[in-house]
């Protein structure tokens, strides 16, 4: 798989780690404080997830444990809302890409690669992208008004390990079984109505 496919560049910006959930209960009573890195590095263990991150291993998330997030989708929201940029790790998404169109990969599976510059050992996963990272109304509480429905559509996607390996911050490659367009990462996609006959 690495070596067939469409191959683009994108930047691994965030990798958030965290054992716990800080979204739960009702948005109005706050977030709850709990460990979160932004690591330079994370491992991915095939059909668990993320090592150290609350959906590893958890057999209800073994085909979605970890999330892939555009960094474009976000900035795009915060224009649309007439917002300052946003945190990303606000969002709690595990794997924050520059240069991802992500929609497009829905059922396939892709290889991320990462590393192998300044000396840090290249990394490499594989991983199965499974449904749509769907926002929840806490979105409106953590990063502003509104941010819920501008979300949706564009909340990145959750994927199951399916090899395993250490993925690192900063420069990688996206090898992808179709092809994307990188300047449509921050799009919004809209499910079409289907047609009956």
């Amino acid at each position: 798989m690495t070596t067939d496919g469409h191959r683009y560049q994108v930047d691994v910006l965030h990798l958030l780690v965290s054992p716990e959930h800080a979204y739960f209960g009702r948005p109005r009573d706050g977030a709850v404080d709990v460990p979160t890195t932004d690591a330079d590095s994370a491992e991915l263990v095939a059909g668990k997830g993320i090592v150290g991150d609350r959906f590893y291993g958890k057999a209800a998330h073994m085909d979605a444990a970890v999330t892939l997030f555009a960094v474009e989708a976000l900035e795009a929201i915060a224009a649309d809302l007439g917002a300052e940029p946003f945190d990303p790790l606000l969002t709690r998404r595990n794997v924050v890409l520059r240069g991802a169109q992500l929609a497009p990969l829905l059922g396939e599976e892709v290889v991320l690669e990462s590393g192998g510059v300044g000396g840090t050992p290249a990394g490499s996963v594989r991983l199965r992208v499974g449904r749509p990272a769907n926002p929840c109304v806490w979105m409106d509480r953590v990063l502003a008004p509104g941010a819920h429905a501008a979300m949706r559509g564009r909340g990145g996607v959750r994927c199951g390990v399916l090899a395993g390996g250490t993925l690192h911050r900063g420069p990688a490659w996206l090898v992808s079984p179709v092809p994307l367009d990188p300047a449509r990462a921050g799009e919004a996609v809209r499910r079409l109505p289907s047609r009956l006959p």
